[in-house]
C-alpha cells in the first residue's frame, strides 16, 4: 500500500504516523514464514522457556541485524512503496538504508518497560534540527498483531514536547505516560517516526503472547554525520550473497552499491563483482558501463 500524503504529513505534523494493511497479504504471508527460521515459535517458547535463556539477557537480545537467514524477511526492508515513503519524507531519491533490524519479544522472558526516549544518540552524531532540514525516517512493520497486552510501542505526541529541548534525550520513568499514544494494529502495520520523538517499550500484560516487527531505518545520502550500521560489516554472510543477487538495482543501491553508469564499473569491477554474487544479473551495470 503506497503511504498517502497525509500519513507523511502526520509525521512532520504529531511526530509519528501508523497505517494498517501496509504490507500486502502474500509478502506479509512469506515474512511471517521465514520468521521461524530465526527465532522459535511461540508455542514452542512458551512450552519450555528456559530452553531460551538468551532472551532474557536484555531487552535487547531479540535483535538480529540484516540480513536475515530467508528472503521473506530480507525483503520486507527493501519494498517498494517503503522506498516510495522513505524518498517522500526525505526529498530525494539519493537516499540510504542504514539500519534494518528483525526484533523478537516474547511475555515473561524479561521486563520491556523502557522510560521515554528520542532515538537519535545512536543515530548521529549530533543532534537533528527542528526545522527537520536533516530528518531521518525511523520505521516498524508489525509481523504479528500487536494489541494492548503485546508490548506496544508507546509514542509521545509533539504537541505536547515542543517545548522540550532536543538535547534531551531521556526522562525519567513515568515521566509523559499520561501523554503517549499505544501503537498497536494487525500483522503488516507500518509505523514511522522521527529520532527527535519520544517513545518507548512497554512490557507485556498477559502471558502467552509474543511481539514480532522488523525496524528499517533511511537518511539522506550527504548527510555523513547519520547513520548506525556499516553494511561491509555484515556482508561476509552468504544470505547477505543471496539478497544482493535478488534485489533490484534500486533496492541495491539504497546500501550503496555502485548503481549503473559509476565510474567504479569497468571490465575488471564487472568481471570480479560477478564472481563474489554468481546469481546476480551484471546486465545494467554492463549496459551502464557501455553508455
Amino acid at each position: 500500500m503506497r503511504v498517502p500524503d497525509k500519513n507523511i504529513a502526520e509525521i512532520f505534523d504529531r511526530g509519528f504516523t501508523v497505517l494498517p494493511g501496509f504490507i500486502d497479504k502474500d509478502t506479509l504471508k512469506s515474512a511471517q514464514e521465514a520468521l521461524f527460521r530465526v527465532y522459535p515459535r511461540p508455542e514452542d517458547y512458551f512450552a519450555d522457556p528456559e530452553k531460551y535463556p538468551q532472551f532474557g539477557k536484555s531487552q535487547f537480545s531479540g535483535i538480529h541485524v540484516f540480513p536475515f537467514p530467508d528472503w521473506g524477511v530480507n525483503q520486507i526492508p527493501v519494498y517498494p512503496d517503503l522506498i516510495d515513503a522513505a524518498e517522500r519524507f526525505l526529498g530525494t531519491k539519493e537516499i540510504d538504508l542504514y539500519k534494518a533490524e528483525l526484533w523478537a519479544k516474547y511475555s515473561g522472558a524479561i521486563n520491556y518497560d523502557q522510560f521515554h526516549h528520542r532515538d537519535y544518540r545512536n543515530h548521529t552524531i549530533v543532534v537533528p534540527r527542528e526545522d527537520n532540514l536533516n530528518a531521518q525516517m525511523t520505521t516498524f512493520v508489525l509481523l504479528s498483531d500487536v494489541g494492548p497486552h503485546d508490548g506496544p510501542t508507546k509514542v509521545v505526541p509533539l504537541e505536547h514536547t515542543r517545548d522540550i529541548p532536543i538535547g534531551k534525550a531521556r526522562t525519567k520513568f513515568g515521566d509523559m505516560f499520561d501523554k503517549e499514544v499505544s501503537i498497536e494494529g494487525p500483522a503488516g502495520s507500518l509505523m514511522v517516526y522521527k529520532t527527535d520523538v519520544f517513545h518507548r517499550g512497554s512490557n507485556f500484560t498477559a502471558p502467552g503472547h509474543a511481539r514480532f516487527a522488523i525496524l528499517t531505518d533511511f537518511k539522506t545520502r550527504q548527510w555523513r554525520w547519520q547513520g548506525k550500521l556499516a553494511w561491509p560489516d555484515h556482508a561476509e554472510k552468504k544470505v547477505w550473497d543471496e539478497a544482493m543477487s535478488k534485489m533490484s538495482v534500486r533496492q541495491r543501491d539504497l546500501f550503496g552499491f555502485p548503481p549503473p553508469g559509476s565510474n567504479y564499473w569497468n571490465a575488471q569491477t564487472l568481471r570480479d563483482v560477478q564472481m563474489r554474487y554468481p546469481e546476480m544479473d551484471m546486465t545494467p551495470y554492463r549496459e551502464g558501463l557501455a553508455a
